[in-house]
């Protein structure tokens, strides 16, 4: 799952296969991102559960961060956890990092995409096996390429 991923990558898709770091100022970001995507993707911020339809997308593809085109997860990644985000079971490798946040009483771990840093989730050991991981994202943060 994780070694195959560009098998569901559509022929011709825009996205980029870099991981070299990327950098914007902040009024560049403010260009290319919708209010809500800054929020998220330079703020950290999280959208409104239940509010994304890539929480109930079901066609084969790949999600791409919303900042920069870097594939992040697949459809074969992704199950439904009921929380009201687009919920994955693990991540392509190497194409996100992550870091403890402690903005509520218990720290988490936060996950950001690795070429351009933007904010996509939180991970938790609560999903379904084999991993038990809920790589939990912003759809917002996220575009989806259908396969």
């Amino acid at each position: 799952m994780r070694r195959d991923w560009k098998a569901l990558l559509a022929p011709g898709a825009d996205v980029t296969l870099s991981t070299e770091p990327l950098q914007r100022s902040e009024a560049e970001w403010k260009k290319i991102l919708s209010p809500a995507q800054f929020d998220v993707l330079r703020e950290d911020g999280t959208e409104r559960a239940f509010s994304s339809p890539l929480d109930r997308e079901k066609r084969p593809g790949v999600y791409v961060c919303a900042g920069c085109g870097l594939p992040l997860f697949t459809s074969r990644m992704k199950y439904d956890s009921g929380t009201g985000w687009p919920s994955f079971i693990t991540h392509i490798p190497g194409h996100v990092g992550t870091k403890k946040d402690f903005k509520l009483i218990l720290p988490r771990t936060e996950y950001h995409c690795i070429r351009c840093g933007g904010h996509q989730g939180h991970v938790f050991d609560d999903g379904p096996p084999p991993t038990k991981q809920r790589w939990c994202n912003n759809g917002v943060a996220l575009k989806f390429i259908p396969a």
